[in-house]
């Protein structure tokens, strides 16, 4: 009885090691909102990593997170590195492009709790007197997260920290005076 047991514990954990290495290589995740704000002033906050503490929802799941600055903080070029708990790990952000007032692209490099590098994208778009804010994250699927992918969607797990984040910009950009 328990070696059957056993060889079906096996065959389970072989096929859940087979399924996830069948996942997509790649991910994507992406949410949007509409911000009651013009481009320029939503840019100005995207594009500045000294202004992120203001609305970036890991900042407050670690108040106490080590944080780096590059001499400049915005624009191309500009570096935020931080170590934190384990809600937040450690990694590096670098601003790769950035095109006012429409859009920041960022490479984020995550030491822990794993290495991978992966693609930040905020676009803005406006629209009369609001601007839709587009938030994208994609980059290589590690093993480790397809494994993980098998119990937990990584766009939800990430999906609701960029709705937060959104929703603490749209705070953060509409509370501003014009």
């Amino acid at each position: 009885m328990i070696k059957k047991i056993a060889i079906a514990v096996v065959v389970l954990l072989g096929a859940l090691l087979i399924y996830a290495a069948t996942q997509p290589d790649t991910f994507r995740i992406q949410r949007a909102t509409s911000i009651k704000a013009p481009p320029e002033r939503i840019f100005a906050v995207l594009n500045d990593f000294m202004r992120w503490e203001s609305w970036s929802p890991w900042e407050k799941k670690d108040p106490a997170m080590k944080r780096t600055f590059s001499a400049v903080t915005s624009g191309k070029g500009a570096v935020y590195a931080w170590e934190g708990n384990r809600d937040v790990g450690q990694g590096r952000m670098e601003i790769a492009e950035s095109v006012p007032p429409s859009k920041v692209a960022i490479k984020l490099d995550f030491v822990k709790p794993f290495e991978t590098h992966n693609i930040v994208e905020f676009t803005l778009e406006p629209k009369g007197d609001s601007t839709d804010v587009t938030w994208v994250m994609q980059g290589p699927m590690l093993y480790i997260s397809k494994l993980i992918t098998v119990f937990v969607s990584m766009d939800s797990m990430v999906g609701k920290d960029f709705e937060a984040g959104l929703a603490n910009l749209k705070a953060v950009t509409e509370s501003q005076p014009r």
